[in-house]
């Protein structure tokens, strides 16, 4: 499934965050990653980010998409990482 990941988290996790979402998605933006994931590796995130996240303080939001192939992007402005899921 096709999968977007996007976090506000305090200063002193970002850093974790950052490395955490490079293992499973591809990095598009400042606190952006996107990508495709199965099941069981996104249950397998989600578990990582609770563990570093503050439930208080952070935000994080994730958008998934079973059939990513069909929305389109548009990028305005530099392109931070080249990704195939779009045309």
């Amino acid at each position: 499934m096709y999968v977007i990941v996007v976090y506000d988290v305090g200063e002193k996790r970002v850093g974790k965050m950052l490395k955490l979402c490079r293992q499973y998605l591809c990095w598009i933006q400042n606190s952006v990653f996107e990508g495709e994931l199965s099941e069981a590796k996104l249950r397998e995130l989600k578990l990582k980010i609770k563990g570093i996240i503050d439930q208080s303080e952070d935000s994080i939001i994730i958008f998934t998409n079973k059939i990513g192939y069909n929305m389109d992007k548009q990028i305005l402005g530099k392109v931070r990482m080249s990704t195939d899921n779009f045309l």
